[in-house]
């Protein structure tokens, strides 16, 4: 794997990660409250949504830069 395709790789891995726990933490909070079972049902939440999380990001984040560069008027670098 070229080092660009490994750099694309690991930073849709860590920004999903970051992304996920966050998102995922708030919607479960806001759903369930501070259940008992909060811990377990969050990272339930947590482990599906970075199954789907890391390839979408992986897919869609260069076709956002090349959206964004439009909206900017600029090539992204």
């Amino acid at each position: 794997m070229n080092p660009q395709k490994k750099f694309h790789l690991v930073f849709s891995m860590i920004m999903g990660a970051m992304m996920i726990f966050l998102m995922t933490l708030v919607i479960t909070f806001i759903n369930v409250g501070m259940h008992t079972n909060f811990f377990r049902l969050w990272m339930n939440a947590f482990g599906m949504a970075y199954l789907v999380g890391v390839p979408v990001i992986f897919f869609l984040a260069p076709v956002a830069r090349k959206l964004t560069g439009r909206v900017l008027g600029v090539t992204p670098g």
